[in-house]
């Protein structure tokens, strides 16, 4: 339920923030949730079949190296700290054209401009 509140002379809307925030940790436990259950059917296929098969990996690990670098198994596919360093490296280098992106800043620089056209032709300058 939205609430109207006055602050400081402006009227303030509450209650989209509490909606936001209770969204946001539903989705975080729903997720963890979808980890733990990938996890224990895991363990029950090793329980099942009565004895340990290295092709079965969890759902999720992490370990330290002897460099103490943590690498990570998410759904069988190793990641490591090097290689997500590496990926953010390569992802600024990467000047990728987006079609959205170019359309989005032209049609704000449009808009910008026509409001302080607007702005200049209401105060007479």
């Amino acid at each position: 339920m939205e609430q109207r509140v006055r602050k400081n002379g402006l009227e303030v809307v509450t209650g989209m923030g509490s909606f936001i925030g209770k969204t946001f940790v539903l989705g975080l436990v729903l997720f963890f949730g979808v980890l733990l259950g990938m996890q224990q059917a895991n363990n029950g296929m090793l329980q099942m079949k009565g004895y340990h098969d290295p092709q079965l990996k969890g759902a999720f690990s992490i370990q330290v190296n002897d460099d103490q670098e943590k690498e990570a198994s998410i759904l069988g596919t190793a990641v490591s700290e090097k290689d997500l360093a590496e990926k953010q490296k390569q992802l600024e280098e990467m000047d990728s054209f987006n079609a959205f992106s170019k359309a989005g800043r032209v049609l704000s620089d449009g808009m910008t401009n026509a409001a302080r056209l607007l702005y200049e032709w209401a105060s007479g300058n």
